[in-house]
């Protein structure tokens, strides 16, 4: 039985603040998505950002299959007691040897605890779908892109990005918006695959996340105000419930690979691929 570990990013105000809004924690979110990809699979959830968060040792992080590392509000970029637990968690999993996988804030916490850099993204986020996103001469044979075409779309959100990559990455994948939207990262003997875009995540819940950043979203002239950022998060509403309608595919400048559930998880999937080939 596969045994895995999902670290939550977000703080408890975080977590709490999510399941209000979109029902699950973003480690929640993973778990329930793992379960799907993978039935059967033991799934413990921790915050190492917390105060009083259970602090593993590499020995004991060796015991765990596989090292999932969840997307947050968490600014990487930030010297604060929650940023530098997640960080010393991250050095801790590299250190262990166990294979991991991180998504948005995730990918950006791997790369500061190896020695890259993250900022904020200059006045500009990424907010529903990630465009066009397109191998890099790298990516195109590296597993965890396996089946991706030439480019692609997928489910985004996010105000940080990564700027600069820690030595020992491998940059997979970029788009216009971000230079970095999947690279791999080998640190300290481990080793790290990670995706700045959202593999874990239905339409709805960006739908959800895109309601809560209406603002932000509308200064950054995204939208021309937040009456717009409503009719998309409908429209995304819409295409989680109803996957297979064309006009919302139109509506929304998508293709199919975006609305199906198994392509938008792909990078997920050739993680899980991967582990089963060790």
């Amino acid at each position: 039985m596969l045994n895995f570990l999902v670290a939550e990013s977000e703080t408890a105000d975080e977590r709490e603040a999510r399941r209000r809004h979109a029902g699950k924690s973003s480690g929640e979110t993973y778990a329930a998505t793992l379960r799907q990809i993978r039935p059967g699979a033991a799934i413990t959830i921790v915050a190492p950002a917390d105060d009083d968060a259970r602090i593993f040792d590499a020995g004991e992080l060796r015991a765990f299959d596989a090292v999932f590392v969840t997307g947050s509000p968490m600014h990487v970029y930030d010297d604060t007691p929650e940023v530098r637990r997640q960080i010393a968690f991250m050095r801790t999993v590299f250190a262990s040897h166990t294979p991991s996988f991180g998504s948005c804030a995730g990918l950006q916490i791997a790369v500061a605890a190896a020695g890259g850099k993250v900022r904020k993204m200059p006045e500009r986020l990424e907010a529903g779908i990630a465009r066009r996103i397109t191998p890099t001469a790298a990516g195109q044979d590296h597993p965890l892109l396996a089946g991706r075409p030439a480019s692609w779309d997928a489910p985004a959100i996010h105000g940080d990005e990564v700027e600069t990559l820690p030595a020992d990455a491998i940059l997979l994948a970029s788009n216009a918006v971000t230079t970095v939207q999947a690279a791999e990262i080998r640190y300290d003997g481990g080793t790290f695959w990670g995706v700045q875009y959202h593999p874990e995540l239905a339409p709805g819940e960006i739908a959800v996340a895109l309601r809560r950043q209406s603002a932000d979203i509308v200064d950054l002239g995204l939208a021309e105000n937040e009456a717009e950022v409503e009719r998309q998060a409908a429209l995304l509403d819409a295409l989680h419930d109803d996957p297979d309608r064309r006009a919302l595919w139109w509506a929304l400048g998508i293709d199919r690979a975006f609305a199906e559930e198994a392509s938008r998880r792909t990078e997920l999937v050739n993680f899980l691929e991967h582990l089963a080939e060790r």
